[in-house]
């Protein structure tokens, strides 16, 4: 029999009645054996994530001001889940736990970390499966980095004898034992982890959208589900924030070879998003898998003459930025000139020592900053097969009156990297979604 670890997120978690749906979920396949469960997520769009409550809680903690009432605000949220599964569960008991260890001045991360941890104790006592804390389980370094080698061990021996387990998300233990979490949406991360520990044949994430869009649905009315995209894709489409899956999730079952299968738990039949090391053969797929962007960019362009015959020119222009806490997001280069485009709010605040740097350490023949820039990346293993895909994306802007302010392509033809004002990125977005999407 298969292995399917399946992880559901908060909105899936975040009352009795997802938790029943979820339940339904996990039991209509034998092959659902270990459940990674994240916390109570909102139940309306004007509701607080019990995480968000606990992270205010510590806050008023650490300011010295009264918190015992956010912290019976949490557990009646609790109490209304349980109550609503009909099982035993003693909240009052966990709640004291955490009352004791806040007299010790216990981490940030250990309160932040007692939403999944409550609510997969929670869960596994309804679906009457084993309970296996994360802290026993997933490693940190001293440095506070995630250990895989030692947690693929761990993982391995604790749930290779176990057919069933819950295990919360988002957290782990340091070498002396107190709670590390990850980032936030860490949970796709230990699901992730628990995937290929336990050399799982699928990677289920469950939410509440049944898939990836090849575009922003604020921007393009009703774009195109995903059915299959790459590992590789998918980064790219991530790292421009068009994602429902936290980036670092990828790493584990990557390399295990581990698909992962994006779906929704109000919506249980549909297929989802199925994310892998290549598309399986026999799939028809679009030059184009998605469109994703971001705003709030600012281009330094660098001129000089002679600039190619400067051995490390680049690299040294690069490292002024790196020296003061910004990172390059893309360096479009010329013969005589090279353009960093970075964050703009990064830069501004590091704005004076960047250019005294490149003035006296490069003497350039000049300096020109350009604000208010949205990059847009058109991504697509299938461009590289596919003639006159860029001629198709700038056309589809000129039509729409649109000034191409940057273009930058990877050697690897997987993505046209395309920079326009701000004010014209939705206008520039849905260009490109109706020529390269819809249209094909």
């Amino acid at each position: 029999m298969r292995t399917i670890t399946v992880k559901f997120g908060g909105t899936s978690l975040a009352d009795s009645a997802q938790i029943k749906k979820v339940a339904e979920i996990v039991k209509a396949n034998p092959e659902r054996k270990y459940l990674v469960a994240s916390a109570p997520g909102k139940r309306s769009s004007d509701d607080i994530k019990v995480t968000d409550m606990l992270y205010s809680c510590y806050s008023e903690y650490a300011k010295g001001s009264e918190y015992s009432g956010i912290l019976a605000k949490i557990r009646q949220r609790y109490a209304e889940i349980i109550s609503g599964l009909g099982i035993d569960f003693d909240i009052g008991a966990e709640i004291h736990a955490i009352e004791d260890e806040l007299r010790k001045y216990p981490p940030a991360d250990y309160l932040a970390s007692r939403g999944e941890y409550i609510n997969s104790k929670i869960i596994a006592k309804y679906l009457d499966w084993p309970f296996v804390d994360a802290a026993e389980v997933i490693f940190f370094t001293e440095n506070g980095i995630f250990d895989g080698e030692k947690t693929f061990m761990a993982v391995n021996e604790k749930l290779r004898s176990m057919p069933n387990a819950v295990i919360p998300g988002f957290y782990g233990s340091m070498p002396d034992g107190s709670i590390k979490t990850f980032s936030r949406g860490g949970s796709d991360v230990t699901g992730s982890i628990i995937a290929r520990s336990t050399r799982s044949d699928v990677y289920e994430n469950w939410t509440d959208v049944s898939g990836m869009l090849s575009a922003d649905p604020r921007i393009v009315d009703s774009p195109k589900g995903i059915e299959h995209i790459t590992y590789t894709e998918l980064r790219e489409l991530s790292y421009m924030g068009a994602s429902v899956l936290h980036e670092d999730a990828v790493f584990p079952v990557r390399k295990a070879g581990i698909p992962i299968n994006i779906r929704n738990t109000n919506r249980p039949d549909d297929p989802g998003t199925l994310i892998a090391a290549s598309v399986p053969e026999g799939v028809k797929r679009r030059p184009v898998t998605g469109i994703a962007g971001r705003r709030g960019f600012t281009s330094i362009r660098v001129e000089k003459s002679q600039m190619n015959g400067e051995t490390g020119f680049g690299a040294r222009l690069l490292y002024i930025f790196s020296r003061n806490g910004v990172p390059f997001e893309h360096c479009p280069t010329g013969i005589d000139t090279i353009s960093v485009v970075v964050n703009g709010s990064l830069f501004e605040a590091k704005r004076e020592e960047i250019l005294r740097g490149i003035k006296n350490e490069l003497a350039p023949d000049f300096i020109t900053i350009e604000k208010g820039l949205a990059v847009i990346a058109v991504v697509g293993e299938g461009m590289s097969g596919s003639k006159g895909t860029a001629a198709k994306a700038f056309a589809a802007l000129a039509g729409a009156d649109i000034n191409i302010r940057m273009i930058d392509q990877g050697s690897d033809e997987l993505n046209i990297i395309i920079g326009v004002d701000d004010s014209d990125y939705e206008k520039a977005v849905k260009s490109l979604y109706s020529a390269m999407i819809d249209r094909n």
